[in-house]
């Protein structure tokens, strides 16, 4: 017994990993039809055109069967009929004044009767309800129901038919007998015969084995006529739309590489249909795109190459001027008090126009697509730390700390130092010049793919939409505010491209009322992506703090005197 539960376990275990192969089969059966159904045009017009055609077909081939079958059994019950009555008047002579007789005199006398009746239907040969069994038979006059005089297959009339008959109806049915296993299907026609005392029925079974053989026939002609023209209509449907499709692929491959930078790519013209001014359009509408792509790209390169010129050219006087505004600057206590104010303002504007010239030449490479990026694998602490330094200054006039958060561990990653510093000077110095003197932070964060440095100020903030406007040129969130930095209006803009040649993205937070914070990522390494951030933006305090007094951010954020006073072991403040 155990080893019979074992058998019937491991037989349970492989019919269970059978089941599962078979779902598993099954499953990515469906997925692939799923993903080739939405994929392809021509593959759903012919599923589609294929599985509308086997519904028509398969109503059409139940009709034509069953009209054919509905012929063949009405024209053999007409013949039955017909013939029964023929015969039903042979017998009728033949057993004229029967009656009285005993059981074996009448048997003998519906043998005989029957043996006429066969001689009679051999001799009508133009009979067309085809071989029968008679059957004849008296049913009374002191003879028991059960037990009947009949000559013939008896037993093979339904009990349902005899009653009919016995009450003097033509009848007929359809009725299939089962002999040693043997189904046979005959069509029954019975009559009653008033020939004497005794009152006979006549029943003649009539084989419909011919015409389930013409049934059959015609079903398996039907299927098989059916089969080939679903094949021929897949067929059919599969080379009309591959006519179709073929071109719109190849106008999705010229378009795919079109855009991919191929302009010269075009479809070829075949003919005059739809299809040939198809090509035709998108012929013109290509070339249309490649001639403006073009002239945009000479206007562009014009551009640049007038900036550059511009601020090349204007380097020598500007030169000049700057040695006069400096010779004017250092005798700058001789001049009345006007004539001496005027003279700082001179040297100011002199130092934010060098600025500018020297941002608008940065940018005009970075737009040419000439800058290269001078990468080194190093510590990026030291470069925050350099940034906050360099605005230490600039805090300072405007009231503000600056809080440098740096982690433990090694931060270093494959970076161009200059342009990371650029970039962290940049976003302090917007930080300091919109945070309303409060206090600064930039945090640095890494992981193993990333490293991540946000600045975070709690100033006047950025409304909505305002978040992707900060990087274009020259743009203002408030045009009426008084700038501290001096700032040539392209500082983010250039940010933003140094972070790109870096493979990293520079973005943007902001809430009014509630500051903003600038977020860097760049790689570890080149060429490897960034797989998460290790700082999250918006910033963990953004939400919370839009709850907040500002009292209570006064005491989250303490005045850079308290901050000097009792400093966090983890950060350097600079302040004033």
């Amino acid at each position: 017994m155990t080893g019979l539960a074992g058998r019937l376990r491991a037989a349970a275990r492989a019919t269970a990993r059978l089941a599962g192969r078979v779902v598993v089969f099954a499953r990515r059966r469906a997925v692939a039809f799923n993903e080739l159904w939405k994929h392809s045009l021509q593959f759903r017009v012919t599923i589609s055109t294929l599985a509308l055609s086997s519904a028509v077909v398969f109503v059409l081939g139940m009709v034509l069967q069953n009209q054919i079958t509905e012929r063949l059994l009405d024209t053999k019950r007409r013949a039955a009929i017909e013939q029964t009555q023929a015969l039903a008047d042979t017998a009728a002579r033949e057993l004229v004044g029967i009656g009285g007789e005993s059981p074996d005199a009448l048997h003998t006398r519906l043998q005989n009767a029957l043996k006429k009746i066969a001689t009679t239907s051999s001799s009508r040969a133009g009979s067309t309800a085809g071989t029968f069994e008679p059957v004849l038979a008296s049913v009374g006059r002191g003879q028991s129901d059960t037990d009947p005089v009949y000559v013939g297959p008896f037993n093979s009339v339904p009990e349902r038919l005899r009653q009919f008959v016995e009450a003097d109806h033509l009848a007929r049915l359809e009725h299939t007998v089962d002999e040693n296993g043997v189904r046979t299907t005959y069509l029954i026609v019975g009559t009653s015969l008033m020939s004497g005392a005794s009152p006979l029925q006549l029943y003649l079974l009539f084989p419909l084995t011919s015409e389930q053989t013409t049934v059959s026939t015609v079903q398996n002609t039907l299927f098989v006529a059916g089969i080939v023209l679903l094949l021929l209509l897949a067929g059919i449907t599969n080379l009309v739309v591959r006519q179709v499709v073929r071109p719109v692929r190849q106008a999705v491959a010229a378009a795919e590489q079109f855009a991919g930078g191929d302009l010269d790519q075009r479809l070829a013209v075949v003919g005059e249909d739809d299809l040939a001014k198809l090509a035709v359009s998108y012929n013109s509408m290509a070339a249309s795109i490649q001639n403006q792509i073009r002239q945009l790209e000479e206007f562009g390169g014009l551009q640049r190459r007038f900036t550059s010129d511009v601020s090349h050219e204007l380097r020598t006087p500007l030169t000049t001027v700057r040695m006069a505004a400096d010779v004017l600057h250092a005798s700058r206590e001789q001049f009345p008090p006007g004539l001496a104010r005027s003279t700082e303002l001179l040297v100011d504007e002199l130092d934010r126009f060098e600025a500018l010239l020297g941002d608008l030449l940065e940018i005009s490479r970075l737009d040419a697509g000439v800058e290269e990026l001078s990468a080194e694998y190093i510590d990026v602490r030291p470069i925050a730390t350099r940034a906050v330094e360099q605005v230490r200054v600039l805090a300072g006039t405007a009231g503000s700390a600056v809080e440098l958060v740096l982690p433990d561990e090694d931060t270093s990653a494959e970076v161009d130092a200059r342009r990371i510093e650029r970039i962290l000077r940049n976003l302090l110095a917007n930080a300091v010049d919109h945070s309303e003197g409060k206090p600064v932070v930039l945090t640095v964060a890494v992981n193993e793919t990333a490293v991540a440095i946000t600045v975070r100020d709690y100033g006047v903030g950025l409304r909505a939409g305002e978040a992707e406007l900060v990087f274009n040129r020259f743009w203002r969130a408030d045009p009426s505010r008084n700038r501290r930095t001096g700032g040539t209006g392209l500082g983010l803009a250039i940010s933003q491209e140094d972070a790109r040649l870096h493979g990293g993205v520079l973005d943007a937070w902001g809430e009014p009322g509630h500051g903003a914070c600038f977020r860097l990522e760049v790689p570890r390494r080149q060429g490897v992506p960034i797989a998460e951030s290790p700082l999250v933006l918006p910033p963990p305090d953004a939400v919370s703090e839009i709850t907040l007094s500002p009292s209570s951010v006064a005491e989250l954020h303490p005045a850079p005197e308290a901050i000097l006073a009792d400093p966090a072991p983890d950060r350097e403040e600079v302040g004033q």
